[in-house]
């Protein structure tokens, strides 16, 4: 018996929808937990949660160079270097070790940023704003220790070169008294007696 094509397709589309109907009732299903493998757990190697970790220790090449520098008479190449070395560690502690070694560059009069007055005003603001609890390197320590003591005898040097100028000023006047006073002993010059005081 033939069939004939109208039959054919009706009975494709009846097929169709039988799969449509039994896809839709049978929706697929989540797979089983216990079908599936384990995943392995992750381990990470992190230090124990009390762990004293200690920071990386700062990197001293640039300050190094910039001692080799300044002991070399290099002041514009020092400066250089201990500006280097406060632009890359950004740490406190590099911080106060460029500004105290930019500090003690100012003191040297063949070096590009010669200035007492500076020097001594930025050593000034270091001593306020510096922090006891900061690790400086023995080398900054010993030109934090020279700094202080060169500013404090330029301090005692200027108060000598004031009273020796208040001296010379004083000795002038006497030695113009004394001139007067001889000239009116020997009779050379006669002036009224006030004058002799002054």
């Amino acid at each position: 018996m033939l069939e004939s094509p109208a039959m054919t397709s009706r009975m494709l589309a009846c097929l169709t929808c039988l799969l449509l109907t039994a896809c839709g009732a049978n929706p697929e299903r989540a797979p089983d937990p216990a079908a599936t493998e384990p995943v392995p757990e992750l381990t990470l190697n992190l230090p124990p949660s009390g762990c004293n970790c200690q920071q990386e220790s700062p990197d001293y090449t640039f300050l190094e160079k910039g001692f080799r520098a300044l002991e070399a008479g290099e002041y514009l190449e020092a400066l250089q270097y201990f500006q280097r070395y406060q632009r890359i560690e950004k740490t406190p502690s590099a911080d106060t070790e460029a500004r105290i070694a930019i500090a003690y560059l100012s003191i040297f009069p063949e070096s590009p940023v010669f200035d007492r007055e500076a020097a001594a005003e930025s050593y000034a603001n270091l001593r306020s704003e510096e922090k006891n609890d900061l690790e400086l390197n023995e080398k900054i320590l010993l030109m934090r220790a020279s700094l202080e003591n060169f500013l404090e005898l330029q301090q005692q040097v200027d108060r000598l070169k004031l009273s020796n100028s208040n001296l010379r000023l004083e000795l002038e006047k006497r030695e113009d008294a004394i001139k007067r006073l001889r000239d009116l002993t020997l009779g050379r010059e006669s002036e009224p007696a006030g004058l002799l005081g002054k």
